[in-house]
């Protein structure tokens, strides 16, 4: 079984709109922050990823919103990766308040060359890091 890494912020009030709920354009600045605590925990350290010549961007976001977290609320959210290919990966991240399912997503993230901006491999570090939270266990 695939090990799931969750991160969890807690919702600010600056965040929410007058509905009071957090507005939506937030959930990707959410899933920004808990990808980057991901690589945190598997890689170390991001910025020496980049110095060896790998860089991480998305190339596709796709959030459903299901119902919204508000104010003071503790929203954690799943990173399930579902795809390791040769040049990207797949997670699709699961936003929650306890139980209720607040959004879902796929967000397709393509690794490049920092200096070029062009699509380059995976490294072979990077992909045994994050292999062992593959829901497919690639």
């Amino acid at each position: 079984m695939a090990k799931l890494f969750t991160h969890r912020l807690r919702v600010r009030y600056s965040e929410c709109d007058q509905q009071g709920v957090v507005f939506n354009g937030h959930y990707l600045f959410y899933y920004d922050v808990a990808v980057t605590e991901l690589l945190r925990e598997v890689i170390e350290d991001y910025a020496s990823m980049v110095e060896g010549g790998a860089d991480l961007v998305v190339a596709e976001a796709r959030i459903l919103y299901r119902l919204g977290a508000r104010f003071d609320e503790l929203l954690d959210i799943e990173m399930p990766i579902t795809h390791l290919g040769t040049t990207s990966m797949i997670v699709r991240p699961v936003f929650k308040v306890g139980e209720r399912v607040i959004a879902e997503g796929e967000i397709r993230h393509v690794f490049i060359d920092p200096a070029t901006h062009s699509k380059k491999e995976m490294p072979t570090t990077v992909r045994a890091a994050l292999q062992p939270y593959t829901s497919a266990g690639q």
